[in-house]
């Protein structure tokens, strides 16, 4: 099998298409951010990148990223120069949006590519590939490639996390690879792209540090790991250049306390605007059921500001009305310590079989308990489950569970009715063929398991049909739709993570397939 299989490149060229397909579908206010971005980084000096402010949507990404929209503005005036003018707020010409969607499209490559080098070095055993490594080959290329959640936010919503996604697969490759300081050198690049990706940190810092900078030394049988300073020191210097290209020109203008203010906005509420199906979401739940049955009965709380709810669509949340307020600091604690375990776990037993579970659960701790999180991040479990999930039954199970009922969590994304039918072709789409890819059955999935992904039926047709229909005309209600999604995926998501942890620790992720792959 050559790098580059016919099977894989016929997914790739589907992937493509159904991009194509999506160029005319909506597209939501990030792709004015991204086209902003543009006008900053090729309109103005370097020095005021980080400063500008016409627009609302103010340049927020780490320094690669703004140098990354910087070469993508050099390519931009063949299509239509106008775009990259500062003072042109929301502007959208035929040409702009032909140039954004494609500049998504191309650099989704790297995604391919990477997906392709990571299930080369995942399924070969001693440089050979039998028939079982060719099916999970293939398995790990599709479910990547053909990812729901990625049409979704990438192709109709708009942003760039395929790219971003590719450079991280890329960065696992090279670390399962036993090639750790490319590894290190990609993911350091990684998170001056986008620093959403310091949540996975922990694992590779643990694992880095305890599998390469503790080398075994000894006989078969008889090995035993001894501490390298050398190693150490050289994956330290890696890591420096690596952030000083991306720092230094701001250091030097004395800019970083400014890239820290633009970086980490703490200023924002606890949850988004739309509610992420986390544990967050349910906290926000419970505290406004509590306030409503508190009023009810003839209890009012005094001091709760009703015009930055939760549930009013702001991005500040207000005071709680009956639990405790949260604040940053909390969510950093609860976060690190929900890490824990895994992180111990991975620390005993630095094999790369444990390395890539606790990449997902770091995710999804991230994702559950981060402070202002996006829906969007829960592809930051979902993407490494989806290259380890053909291992056995329990992570083809939690992958199928995990990504469904995640992607489903993004429909919201997609308010108008036009886009349900693709929303909905997506996702089953993607569900099929990973139970397909993956050689599951509906016998390998509990009954709960099952009620699970069943519910979800129920939840669509409150959501696209009931109320529009009963409760639509009055807009006291207008809340409902997007407070049942997020509450039922919050709950099944929540369940999910624990499950996912207690496999970790027991063991579960690494052990042969009950059902082996034929």
């Amino acid at each position: 099998m050559g790098f580059l299989s016919q099977t894989g490149i016929l997914w790739f060229i589907l992937a493509t298409a159904i991009k194509l397909l999506l160029i005319p579908s909506y597209r939501s206010t990030d792709f004015e951010v991204h086209r902003n971005w543009l006008a900053i980084t090729h309109s103005l000096p370097i020095s005021k990148w980080y400063y500008e402010n016409t627009s609302e949507w103010t340049l927020d990404y780490p320094p690669f990223f703004a140098y990354f929209e910087y070469g993508m503005s050099q390519v931009a005036p063949f299509f239509d120069p106008n775009m990259l003018d500062v003072k042109n707020l929301n502007y959208a010409s035929p040409q702009t949006i032909l140039f954004q969607r494609l500049s998504v499209i191309v650099t989704d490559t790297i995604l391919f590519l990477a997906t392709i080098y990571f299930a080369r070095v995942w399924t070969a055993k001693n440089g050979k590939q039998d028939a079982d490594d060719g099916i999970k080959y293939n398995a790990i290329v599709s479910i990547t490639v053909l990812n729901a959640g990625l049409f979704i936010i990438d192709h109709i919503h708009f942003q760039y996390n395929g790219f971003l996604f590719g450079i991280f697969i890329l960065s696992i490759a090279l670390v399962v690879a036993e090639k750790q300081i490319l590894g290190a050198a990609v993911f350091a690049a990684l998170l001056n792209f986008k620093h959403i990706y310091l949540y996975v940190a922990p694992v590779y810092f643990i694992y880095l540090f305890r599998a390469y900078c503790f080398p075994e030394t000894g006989a078969e049988g008889k090995k035993k790991r001894s501490f390298s300073f050398a190693r150490l020191v050289g994956l330290g210097i890696v890591v420096a250049i690596v952030f000083a290209i991306s720092l230094g020109p701001f250091a030097l203008m004395g800019q970083l306390l400014q890239l820290k203010e633009r970086l980490f906005p703490f200023k924002r509420g606890l949850v988004h605007a739309y509610w992420a199906p986390n544990f967050w979401a349910l906290y926000v739940a419970t505290d406004r059921i509590a306030r409503l049955v508190l009023k009810s009965r003839g209890i009012n709380l005094p001091g709760v500001d009703d015009s930055a709810s939760a549930t009013s669509g702001l991005v500040g949340v207000g005071s709680f009305a009956v639990l405790p307020n949260i604040a940053p600091i909390v969510t950093f604690i609860a976060t690190s310590l929900s890490m824990l375990p895994v992180l111990y776990h991975l620390w005993r037993k630095p094999v790369r079989e444990n390395f890539i579970p606790a990449l997902v659960h770091c995710g999804m701790c991230s994702f559950m308990l981060g402070w202002h999180v996006h829906e969007k991040a829960i592809l930051l479990p979902v993407i490494p489950l989806g290259l380890i999930a053909s291992e056995n039954l329990f992570q083809r199970r939690m992958f199928v569970l995990m990504a469904t009922v995640g992607h489903y969590g993004l429909f919201p994304l997609l308010f108008n009715s036009t886009e349900t039918p693709i929303k909905i072709f997506l996702l089953l789409g993607h569900t099929t063929l990973s139970i397909t890819m993956l050689q599951a059955s509906w016998k390998d999935f509990s009954f709960i398991d099952k009620m699970m992904l069943v519910g979800l039926i129920p939840v669509q047709a409150f959501y696209s049909l009931l109320h529009p229909w009963i409760l639509g005309k009055n807009p006291k209600y207008d809340f409902l739709p997007l407070l049942v999604v997020s509450v039922y995926c919050a709950a099944v998501l929540v369940l999910l993570w624990i499950q996912y942890a207690v496999g970790i620790l027991r063991n579960r992720v690494g052990q042969a397939a009950k059902k082996k792959m034929e």
